[in-house]
């Protein structure tokens, strides 16, 4: 919300809440409430539509555009891939190659967007060639370094110059590649097309800094390394006054060295519209305004896409340069299909493969009395039998792999004393129970194993580990050291223009001061787009900034690495998708992001930081330290006392239930029982709340308004949340209920009724709803109406595997503050940045609880908080802080054992 939000009264706000819509149903709900496993609700990129009108034309005069950048070349392209597909696909290119700096970053989006407008693709890349440690693109006029245009010939030239990339990635760091020609000399084989490129390539810098004859040295020295037929002398013309004569130039070295001459458009936006930004991207990226990089800047917007016709007319004095263009794009076109590398074998003890050796293991984890049982007399009914359906599927689905090296990963955090558990819908299995990845009962539970994994879902499982923050890095490199490099990579985040960035970026390229550029960016609507601002009207930014910002919005910007998520493979994954470092410390890159790495089916785990249990494992060490008695957090006994504290709200610090919304909510639902709470954590959630779920199930809850179902068939799905629906596994069961679908069929049903949606397959499943629920009494109005509940359900639903998993740690949490309040502190203050509030209002509510909190002394304090017992706390322990705010934990520690030395403590 921003802080212009529509005028709605409370009694139309409540209505909306109460799911009282207009026609008596749900309220419409934003995409972003897209019921995904995520507790932040990250953003899936939808699969690309082409627009409705668009149509591949054919050319008069065949030609392939061989050098085109789009805006994944950072601050040097104007036009996303897909944008530069479809004009493309307009003007009647026989292929079109995308040739971003240093990188395959935009290749899959433009190989979706080119496949479904059947326009054949060229996999390229523009490679800077520089020994230097200090080659980074941004912060000067023109970036260091000679350029190199390298297109793949087939899969295998795809593959080696992934490699390539990768490589020279890995040589220098973040923004700065080191890679020397001769590096590349036996990587090509046949496989490559070089082209001799823009002004920056070796050649036509050489004839333009030394004359024709530097310049043939430099043709001829690629034409030594990467072979006679491999090599083309690249033309191209902007409308500058020295074109001709370059072209004319580099057209005779080509007939002098016989090699190929063709002509490109050296593409750097789709349409000639999108110079004013190209420049502007141009500034942003030399850290200058547009006046001050003026003398840089092309004169004219000619590096855009053209059609074989125009291309034909502007070369006309170099017969056939741009069919041979067309000729050498087609040779070169081939479908990014590639083939995501397998798993790693996991190491199994002898006589065993992948499945038997997990089939033991679950057997082992199964039998202990913590979980369920040996068979004979297993603790939950129909426990085993679940077992046995859920290996049955993993071994038919072929992932036993997967799921040994999530154990091995868990088995890694347990024996290195790291807390560590996993969410998310892997929660649904009674496996990943039995192997100690989840700590949720799905059985006891009865949870829905489809949710996680069945024949109809498409990929592997996904499996996430919450691992305790401060030392989750341990594990992540325990996956590098024991995978490689190359075969195990973080998946990359692209950071995008959002409207606040975009106008801050646009309005410094434009040469407004730093104090204009944040105020005009703190009058943005903090979550809607520029539209938005542009449409409210209350705000001072100029109209071209606007315009501009308009235009940059959600362009990459740059790279980020994903929360935690990190690829493993069998093979080298830096021939699928090249690697580069990250910005942080002995982290290593995928150039892709999420949805890229799902496209091309490359199968990723996520290791994701929480700052819960890093105070937890605090807060037990401190309790150990003080008192000698060891908490099992896991053995945590259900105490009347815990539930009365939260039903005080007194959960300042408490996992999930601390902000304002769950305290307001908690003394109004008085959970009383550890399943209130998993109800608690899934209630005050974007999407129940759009949703209008909130009101009705306290009214419930409370007697104020009786439980009713639409049909009884609904029951059993709604029974245990009141008849209001609240998760996605409800979705499942009521199609099951009262359509007879298969517990597959119901999961493909739920992702159909996600936020985008096919139409065909909505179509479908509809039909068959229909036809199951009319098989059982369900007709009429009666089943339009459950299929509408559905059909608004399924945007919200929240994963109740995923509530659960986290309600285990709001119970855990509440013990500690009920029963340890200065170990509980203390564990907060240590564990920070973190949670909801302050380190001052965690002292004062430790203060309400009666923990006596002492102000840090330097002849006494250590660089963490701790506890202490003395005479002045003779009635408990009394919470010591750590450093200073401003001294920092290193030179902290630094003056604690400086103390310690000296023998002052």
């Amino acid at each position: 919300m921003g802080f212009n939000n529509p005028s709605v009264g409370w009694s139309e706000l409540e209505r909306q809440l109460s799911n009282r819509g207009a026609t008596g149903r749900s309220t419409h709900v934003g995409d972003w409430a897209n019921g995904g496993d995520s507790p932040a609700w990250s953003a899936h990129r939808p699969a690309y539509e082409p627009p409705a009108r668009l149509e591949r034309r054919r050319g008069a005069t065949p030609y392939a555009e061989l050098h085109c950048h789009s805006n994944f070349s950072f601050l040097d392209g104007a036009s996303h891939p897909e944008e530069l597909a479809e004009e493309a696909a307009r003007l009647g290119l026989e292929a079109l190659a995308l040739t971003d700096h240093d990188g395959f970053y935009g290749v899959v989006r433009f190989a979706e967007a080119a496949g479904a407008i059947d326009l054949p693709t060229i996999f390229g890349c523009e490679l800077t060639l520089l020994a230097r440690p200090d080659g980074a693109r941004t912060g000067g006029p023109d970036p260091p370094g000679e350029h190199l245009v390298v297109l793949a010939r087939d899969p295998e030239g795809y593959a080696r110059l992934a490699r390539a990339i990768s490589r020279a990635q890995m040589a220098g760091e973040k923004g700065a590649p080191r890679l020397a020609l001769d590096d590349l000399s036996d990587l090509g084989g046949d496989h490559w097309v070089v082209l001799t490129g823009c002004r920056k390539g070796a050649v036509p810098a050489a004839l333009v800094d030394h004359g024709p004859a530097a310049a043939g040295r430099e043709l001829e020295r690629l034409v030594e390394r990467f072979g006679r037929g491999n090599v083309a002398v690249e033309l191209w013309d902007h409308g500058d006054p020295l074109d001709s004569a370059r072209n004319d130039a580099l057209a005779g070295l080509a007939v002098r060295a016989g090699v190929d001459l063709v002509a490109t458009s050296n593409v750097h936006y789709a349409t000639p519209a999108r110079r004013p930004l190209a420049t502007a991207l141009a500034a942003v990226r030399a850290r200058r305004s547009l006046d001050e990089l003026d003398g840089w800047l092309p004169a004219a917007a000619g590096a855009h896409l053209r059609s074989g016709a125009e291309q034909a007319r502007r070369f006309a004095r170099y017969p056939g340069v741009v069919e041979r263009a067309a000729e050498l794009g087609l040779a070169c076109a081939f479908d990014l299909r590639l083939v995501a590398p397998a798993l790693p074998p996991f190491p199994c003890p002898p006589g065993h493969d992948e499945m038997s050796y997990l089939r033991l293991l679950v057997a082992e984890g199964a039998a202990r009395p913590a979980r369920y049982g040996p068979r004979h007399a297993e603790r939950v009914p129909g426990a085993h039998a679940q077992l046995d359906h859920e290996l049955a599927l993993i071994e038919t689905l072929g992932f036993p792999g997967y799921f040994l090296i999530v154990w091995d990963i868990v088995r890694f955090c347990h024996e290195q004393g790291i807390y560590c558990q996993g969410r998310g819908s892997a929660a649904n299995s009674a496996v990943c129970y039995a192997l100690d990845v989840t700590k949720a009962d799905a059985v006891e539970l009865g949870l829905l194993f489809e949710r996680f994994l069945s024949p109809e879902r498409d990929g592997p499982p996904d499996i996430d580990l919450d691992i305790e923050s401060d030392r989750r890095e341990e594990a992540i490199q325990y996956v590098y050291e024991r995978y490689g490099r190359e075969n195990a990579a973080q998946v990359a985040n692209v950071i995008t223009y959002r409207a606040k960035s975009a106008v801050r970026d646009m309005a410094k390229a434009l040469g407004h001061a730093p104090g204009q550029q944040d105020a005009w960016s703190k009058q943005m609507d903090a979550w809607g787009p520029v539209a938005a601002t542009e449409a409210q009207g209350d705000h001072d930014i100029p109209e071209p900034v606007l315009r501009l910002a308009a235009e940059v919005e959600r362009f990459p910007r740059h790279l980020g690495i994903h929360s935690g998520g990190m690829v493993i493979c069998g093979r080298p994954v830096v021939e699928v998708c090249p690697v580069e470092w990250g910005r942080m410390a002995d982290r290593s890159v995928l150039q892709w992001d999420k949805d890229d790495c799902a496209a091309v089916g490359l199968v990723k785990f996520d290791l994701l930081g929480l700052g819960m249990l890093s105070a937890l494992h605090y807060a037990v060490d401190l309790v150990r330290g003080w008192s000698g008695v060891d908490v099992d957090l896991a053995a945590l006994p259900q105490d009347p006392e815990v539930y009365e504290m939260l039903c005080r709200a007194d959960s300042v610090g408490v996992f999930q239930v601390e902000s304002r919304a769950q305290m307001a909510t908690l003394p109004r639902l008085r959970p009383r029982t550890f399943y209130d709470l998993v109800v608690e954590v899934a209630l005050i959630r974007p999407g129940p709340i759009q949703g209008g779920s909130v009101h009705p199930y306290i009214r419930r809850r409370n007697g104020h308004e009786p439980v009713t179902y639409l049909h009884p068939l609904l029951e059993p799905a709604l029974e245990k949340t009141l008849g209001v629906p609240l998760f996605q596994e409800q979705l499942m069961q009521i199609a099951i209920d009262v359509a007879g679908f298969t517990p597959g069929e119901a999961d493909q049903l739920r992702q159909a009724m996600g936020a985008k949606r096919s139409r065909e397959r909505m179509e479908r499943l509809r039909q068959r709803f229909y036809g199951g629920a009319g098989a059982r009494g369900v007709v009429g109005a009666v089943a339009d109406e459950i299929w509408d509940k559905l059909a608004a359900f399924a945007n919200y639903g929240f994963p109740e595997s995923h509530s659960v998993s986290f309600a285990y740690l709001v119970y855990a949490s509440s013990w500690i503050k009920r029963y340890e309040p200065a170990a509980f502190c203390a564990a907060l203050l240590n564990a920070q940045p973190m949670g909801f509030y302050s380190p001052h209002t965690l002292v004062q509510d430790a203060r309400r609880h009666g923990v006596e909190v002492r102000t840090p002394d330097v002849n006494a304090s250590a660089a963490d908080a701790t506890l202490e017992v003395d005479a002045v706390a003779a009635e408990g322990p009394a919470c010591g802080p750590g450093a200073p705010r401003g001294l920092g934990t290193g030179r902290a520690g630094g003056a604690a054992g400086d103390r310690v030395g000296a023998g002052c403590g």
